[in-house]
C-alpha cells in the first residue's frame, strides 16, 4: 500500500485532472496509481485479484473496474504494470482489454518490463484502432515507486510522449524519450545489464574483504566516497555485509529481466558474457531457496 510521502507534498496545480486507468497493482503499480490519485486525476484501477483494486480503492479514494477494458473506457491515458508479455497482450488486445475501451486518441502507457518486441506489436495494434502506445519501464524499485522517484524511459511517438509526461511524473523524478516504440524497453535493457555486473562485483568485493578480515561497514564508508561509489554500494552494500535480503527487486523478476536481455542479445548479435554468468548465478540463488530475496543476495553464493 502506499504511504504519504515527500512526492505527496508536490504542487499539482500545473497539470489539469485527467481520467486515468492503471491496470495492475503490484508492489509498484499500487503505489504508482496512489501518487496519481493524491495528485487530484480521476483514477480508475484494474487488478486481476479484485480484491486489490477493492482495497486500493477504498485506501485511495478512485474506483475499480472488473476488466481493463471497464477500467479503460473514457480514460485519457492508461498506464500498466505488469508480469510480463503475455501479461501484457492480455490486458490491451482481448476482447476484454483495454485497447477494447479505449476512445480514439487515448494514450496506453505501458510501464511493464517487457520485450522490445511486444512494444512495437502493440504500438502498431494501437495506431491501428486510432490510440497510442507509449512503453515506458521504470527504474528504481519499490522504494522509488512509494517515493514518487522513478526514471522512466520511454519509447514511441513524440506527442503522445509529451501529453502523458507531466501525468507521469506524479511518480517519477525523471521522464525521457528515449526513441521510437521499444527503444524505452531496450534502454530498461541496458539498465539491467549494468546492475547485473555491478552487484556481481559489488558481492565479490564484499566477500573478499570479509574473508580478509576487514570491517567492510568501514571500508564501504571509505571507498563509497570514491570511484568505486554506486547506487548499489550505498543502498545495498551494508545490507548485504549483514546478510539481509528480504526487501526489494526480487531474484525473480531479474531473472525475468536478464531472459529478456539475452533473448534480445541473440537477436541483434551483442556479446554479454558477463551478463550470461550472472544470470547463472542468480539460478544458483534461485536453488538455494532465494527466488524472491533482493538481487543484492548474489553474496550468497560466495559465503
Amino acid at each position: 500500500m502506499s504511504t504519504p510521502t515527500a512526492a505527496a507534498s508536490r504542487t499539482y496545480d500545473t497539470v489539469p485532472a485527467r481520467r486515468v486507468a492503471f491496470l495492475g497493482l503490484g508492489v509498484m503499480g499500487y503505489p504508482m496509481a496512489g501518487h496519481l490519485a493524491r495528485a487530484g486525476h480521476q483514477v480508475t484501477v484494474y487488478n486481476r485479484t479484485t480484491a486489490k483494486a477493492e482495497a486500493w480503492a477504498a485506501a485511495e479514494g478512485g474506483r475499480f473496474a472488473a476488466t481493463p477494458r471497464e477500467a479503460a473506457a473514457g480514460a485519457d491515458f492508461v498506464f500498466a504494470c505488469v508480469g510480463n508479455d503475455d501479461d501484457l497482450r492480455a490486458v490491451t488486445l482481448r476482447a476484454d482489454g483495454a485497447f477494447a475501451g479505449m476512445a480514439p486518441g487515448a494514450v496506453f502507457v505501458d510501464h511493464t518490463t517487457a520485450s522490445a518486441e511486444v512494444a512495437r506489436e502493440l504500438h502498431g495494434a494501437a495506431k491501428t484502432l486510432g490510440l497510442h502506445f507509449v512503453d515506458a519501464p521504470v527504474s528504481g524499485g519499490q522504494a522509488g515507486a512509494v517515493n514518487g522517484a522513478l526514471t522512466v524511459m520511454c519509447g514511441g511517438d513524440a506527442a503522445p510522449f509529451e501529453a502523458m509526461k507531466p501525468v507521469a511524473l506524479h511518480f517519477a523524478k525523471a521522464v525521457t524519450r528515449i526513441g521510437e516504440a521499444g527503444a524505452g524497453q531496450l534502454a530498461k535493457m541496458v539498465n539491467q545489464v549494468a546492475i547485473a555486473g555491478l552487484v556481481q562485483g559489488l558481492s565479490e568485493a564484499i566477500a573478499f574483504g570479509q574473508k580478509a578480515g576487514l570491517d567492510m561497514p568501514l571500508v564501504l564508508d571509505v571507498i563509497g566516497k570514491g570511484a568505486a561509489q554506486s547506487w548499489q554500494m550505498d543502498n545495498r552494500g551494508k545490507t548485504m555485509v549483514d546478510d539481509k535480503f528480504d526487501f526489494g527487486f526480487a531474484v525473480d523478476w531479474m531473472r525475468k529481466d536478464l531472459g529478456l536481455v539475452l533473448e534480445e542479445a541473440r537477436r541483434n548479435g551483442a556479446r554479454l558474457p558477463v551478463t550470461a554468468l550472472v544470470d547463472q548465478f542468480y539460478a544458483e540463488v534461485q536453488a538455494l531457496g532465494g527466488r524472491r530475496w533482493d538481487t543484492s543476495s548474489l553474496i550468497k553464493r560466495l559465503k
